[in-house]
């Protein structure tokens, strides 16, 4: 199907007009979205293309068209084509994306083509479970706990093995040195999650459970992960 084929049914949408919106409006969104049924839509109002918005709407059976009606006016229209269910890391979106307009609105275009451009073009060589490993040591080295914190979170629902993980706090140890990781790293959120992961996988308990338990645990409900 095309926008051609569902055009016509745009007036009928549900307008949700985000501009000047700051913090995560994801899982509102995506809840909004879950809940249409097939063949509705939403029209998405934003001061910048919401790119990050493109592949999450997909996940759950939406096309899209948009339409820039000035230069800081971007309306997107979605229309559910099939229900599908999310891959379990739309709460973990680039929210911060949405302080970018508050500066300048120019700004916010480069910093969501940016991120578009480092996590979603296909010339991309390295999986993009390396990516998201590499983010995170990256994050670490900056010391911010509450980047790599999320990283670690997407890389492990994504499919990684938490043996991956043994490497990378190995690496970290070794890189950042033992006082550091023992006054920094340890106690810090990032370990917590990764202590979760390990913990879990001992007792036995499913992926799928130790996911559901990510997301809630050092999802955005945790103040040490949300980005505002």
């Amino acid at each position: 199907m095309s926008y051609e084929n569902w055009k016509d049914k745009t007036n009928e949408f549900q307008v949700v007009d985000v501009r000047g919106i700051s913090g995560n409006f994801f899982p509102g969104l995506k809840k909004r979205a879950e809940q249409l049924p097939v063949h509705e839509g939403l029209h998405i109002i934003q001061s910048f293309e919401p790119i990050p918005l493109y592949e999450v709407m997909e996940q759950l059976g939406f096309e899209r068209f948009t339409d820039q009606v000035a230069a800081d006016e971007y309306h997107v229209y979605f229309y559910r084509i099939e229900e599908k269910k999310d891959a379990g890391d739309i709460a973990m979106r680039p929210a911060a994306l949405t302080n970018f307009p508050i500066i300048d609105k120019d700004l916010a275009d480069i910093a969501v083509n940016f991120w578009d451009l480092t996590w979603n073009d296909k010339k991309r060589h390295l999986p993009y479970e390396t990516r998201l490993l590499l983010s995170l040591a990256n994050a670490v080295g900056a010391g911010r706990m509450r980047q790599a914190t999320r990283e670690l979170v997407k890389a492990y629902i994504h499919g990684l093995d938490s043996a991956a993980l043994d490497d990378v706090f190995e690496l970290l140890a070794w890189n950042q040195g033992i006082g550091y990781f023992s006054s920094e790293i340890g106690p810090s959120t990032l370990f917590a999650a990764y202590k979760f992961i390990k913990q879990s996988e001992k007792k036995d308990i499913t992926r799928d459970e130790i996911c559901n338990g990510l997301r809630e645990k050092f999802g955005e409900k945790n103040p040490d992960i949300k980005v505002v």
